[in-house]
Order: C-alpha cells, then structure tokens, then sequence
C-alpha cells in the first residue's frame, strides 16, 4: 500500500510539474504577444502623429494647415503636396521593413537587406534606360509615355530578381541565391554606369533617383504603394510559416513538411514586390529594411508573422521621421532622405557591431 501511495504521490507530482511548465510557456507567449500589440499600438499612434507634424512642415509651416477651408492656394499645399508625400513616405518604408524581415528570415542573415537579389540595381538600370528612350526617339517617347520612369524602375527590379533566380538554378540553396544576387547588382550596376557615361545628361536625375526622395510621391503612387503593401502583408503573413521552420535549420524546415521550394518562391516574390515598388517611387533608399526588423527584435521576442508586421510599422515610422527631418534639418532647403537614412543606419549598424564585439568579449573573460 505504502509502494502504491508513493508511485501516486510521484506520478501526481510529475503531472503538476508539467502542468507548471505549459503554465509558465502559455504565460510567456501571452506576455510576448500583449507587448507585441502594445508595440504595434505605439508605432501606429507614433505614425499619426508623424503624419501631423510632416502636412505642416514646409516653406510655410502650419499657417497652410489652418487656413486650408479658407485659403484654396493653403489647401493645395497641404492636400496635393504635403500629405501625399507624407504618406508616401511610411508606405515607402512599410514595404521596406517588411522587404527586410523577409530578406533577413529568408536567408537567415541577421544583416540581410531588401536589395541582397539585386533589386536596386536593376531599378536604377530601369530609370537609366526610362531618361535614355525618352530623349531619344519616338518609340522610346510612347513607352516613357505609359510607363513612366516609376514604371520602367519597377520593371527593372524585377528583371534583376529574375536574373538572380535564373543564376542561381532556382530558390533551393539560399547561399547561392545571395551570391548570384551579389553577381547580378554588380553587372546592372556596371551596365546603369556605362549609360551614364555615355549619356552625361542623365547624370544629375540619376544622381537623384541615388540618393532617394519622396518630394514627388502623390495620391496614385500612394495607392499602388498601398495595394502592394496589402498584398504583401497577406502573402508574408501566410509564408511565414516556412521562416519560422528556417529560423530551426533548413533540415528541421524539411522535416516538418514544410513545402520550402514554392514557399520560399513565394516569399523572394513578395520581397521583390515590395522593394521594387518602394524604389520606384522613392527611389534608393538605405538601412530602412535592415534596421527596422533589429530594432523590432531589439523590443519584442515574436514569431515571424508578427515580426514582418511590426517591421513594416517600424519601418513606415523610421522613413517618416527621416523624411520630415530632411525637410527640417537645411530648411528651406530640403536634404536627400537617402543620406540621411544612410547616415543614420550606418551609425546604428556600426553601434551594432561595436555591440556585439563587446559582448563577445565580456563572455570571453
């Protein structure tokens, strides 16, 4: 009787202590969730309150905020330059964040950015031959016509991805992807030089387009900006999945049954899709991409899915502010956002290295 009552007592305890551990695991993920709600609150009440400060921030300040019933010259400002460029500017850097947790999941590269496949390469390629054809003949003059440079850029983009997947025989080995995207931004960018060389006049518009700009974002490039992040939000929300599996090692993705070849298709699709369209219309833009998920990991521990949405708020929120500090910083002249962000995340990046050099140093003593 006594054996009996001692293997019960055991048995029961062993019951209570895995039931305390599934306890302290569901208590865990319950916290990590309402932190990354939290977080997701403070970054869309951090991007409303950007998006005021940014409609007033100009040649005339918030006189053109207040007096827009009023005054139909205030209302333009505002309503045709202001908020669409302000707008245009955390759609830019939402498809940017979210290009980058992809990028950084995908090739679990902690360092990973949204142009790794070549990507701005190939749209800055695109706008050289965009400023090219349409100076030079009338066929050129019609296609400039109904594409545009936005167009073109996008195109280009997209011709580079492809390339990239083509050299490297397909999505299976992540390694070989990144070099031949590597391979692939080298050669466009030899061939965009080759154009500029050759055309000097194209020089100073592809100067710009380099350095990266929202001063000429209005309501339809904030629409296709939108619905290209919609799409990419849904189709990264359903893939993340396979980055989750990846985070374990291609062989444990494997082993879950994750089908990795079209999934991970899926997801350099909606990589491209967003870095394209957000070059095409802001231009080159650095250390968006690659910042915004560190900085999102930095706060929260969150699974992929939750990560590609912070990321993009965060990097809606990281564009913004940088863009209504290039507004601010030389007014009434206005900065290139581009050396700004490239500026600011170079710093961070460096603080990241010198971070984890110092922390593998105190481990080592």
């Amino acid at each position: 009787m006594s054996r009996e009552n001692t293997s019960l007592f055991q048995e029961n305890s062993s019951l209570f202590q895995e039931n305390s551990s599934l306890f302290q695991e569901n208590s865990s993920l319950f916290r990590e969730k309402r932190r990354s709600a939290w977080l997701a609150l403070g970054l869309l009440l951090l991007s409303v309150g950007a998006m005021g400060i940014g409609a007033s921030v100009g040649s005339t300040g918030w006189e053109s905020v207040w007096h827009m019933q009023q005054d139909p010259v205030a209302w333009q400002i505002v309503w045709d330059i202001r908020l669409p460029r302000t707008l245009g500017a955390w759609l830019a850097g939402a498809l940017l964040g979210l290009a980058g947790a992809v990028a950084q999941g995908l090739f679990r590269n902690p360092l990973a950015d949204p142009y790794l496949l070549g990507s701005a390469s190939g749209a800055s390629l695109g706008g050289a031959v965009a400023m090219v054809l349409g100076g030079s003949t009338a066929m050129g003059m019609e296609w400039m016509q109904r594409l545009g440079m936005t167009g073109m850029a996008f195109v280009g983009a997209g011709i580079a991805v492809l390339l990239a997947l083509m050299l490297a025989q397909g999505v299976q080995n992540s390694l070989r992807l990144l070099l031949a995207g590597v391979v692939v931004g080298v050669v466009l960018s030899a061939m965009r030089d080759m154009l500029e060389l050759r055309y000097p006049d194209i020089l100073q518009p592809m100067k710009a387009f380099g350095l990266g700009s929202t001063a000429f974002i209005g309501w339809q490039s904030c629409g296709l900006m939108l619905g290209a992040l919609l799409v990419c939000l849904l189709a990264a929300w359903g893939l993340a999945r396979v980055l989750d599996g990846l985070s374990l090692g291609e062989s444990t993705a494997a082993s879950l049954g994750l089908p990795l070849a079209p999934m991970r298709a899926g997801l350099i699709v909606v990589m491209a899709l967003a870095t394209g369209t957000a070059v095409a219309q802001a231009g080159l833009i650095a250390f968006v991409g690659l910042a915004a998920p560190h900085l999102v990991r930095s706060m929260v521990s969150a699974g992929q899915a939750r990560s590609c949405l912070l990321s993009s708020l965060m990097g809606g929120v990281l564009l913004l502010l940088a863009d209504i500090l290039a507004r601010w910083v030389m007014a009434p002249e206005e900065l290139p956002v581009g050396v700004l962000t490239a500026l600011l995340g170079g710093s961070y990046l460096l603080w990241l290295m010198h971070r984890g050099h110092a922390a593998r140093q105190g481990r080592g003593t």
